[in-house]
């Protein structure tokens, strides 16, 4: 038959030049590509128990029904003020101190005490939401269906803003929490 080609399976290599050795260059960047991953490979654990970053904490499933009760048990409580229609509460040391995360917006505004330990509980009641507490470098996946528990001991007095850093929809740029810390 004229003009055909030949069937052939990929076992059977194409002609011509398909492969040459990496030069002295490539090699280079290769190893150096190669040594980079294994550090950043072996940070992960390291920065998770020496870093405290992203640190261990109580994890259950909730609904959003009841987590939602627990946060406005709390809110009439101990709230304190109110800012802007948020409701500012200021739960005693040692307690339970919950924050929910909702298109688009954190509530409550919690007010804790500095040196004093507290355990925050962390829930989505729509989607997922990220928690991101600025200045500091702590970053939460907030899920919805979940309780995220962390014992946590403020140890500095300031008005820090929680931001939500997984886009939940469009006024996801609006979504900042407060948690304000005092002497």
């Amino acid at each position: 038959m004229s003009g055909t080609t030949e069937m052939h399976s990929a076992i059977i290599p194409p002609q011509g030049i398909w492969w040459t050795d990496a030069n002295k260059h490539e090699r280079v960047w290769v190893i150096i590509a190669f040594v980079w991953c294994m550090v950043l490979f072996a940070m992960m654990p390291l920065w998770h128990f020496k870093g405290g970053q992203n640190p261990s904490g109580i994890r259950g499933k909730t609904t959003a029904a009841a987590f939602s009760e627990r946060v406005n048990r709390m809110v009439t409580e101990f709230k304190v003020a109110e800012e802007n229609g948020q409701a500012v509460v200021e739960p005693p040391p040692g307690s339970d101190v919950y924050m929910q995360a909702q298109m688009w917006r954190w509530y409550p505004v919690l007010k804790l005490k500095k040196g004093a330990t507290y355990t925050l509980h962390l829930s989505a009641l729509d989607v997922n939401h990220g928690f991101s507490l600025a200045p500091l470098n702590i970053n939460f996946q907030v899920v919805p269906g979940y309780d995220y528990g962390l014992r946590i001991t403020p140890n500095s007095a300031g008005d820090f803003r929680v931001v939500c850093n997984e886009f939940c929809g469009i006024g996801h740029h609006t979504m900042v929490g407060r948690i304000l810390v005092t002497e």
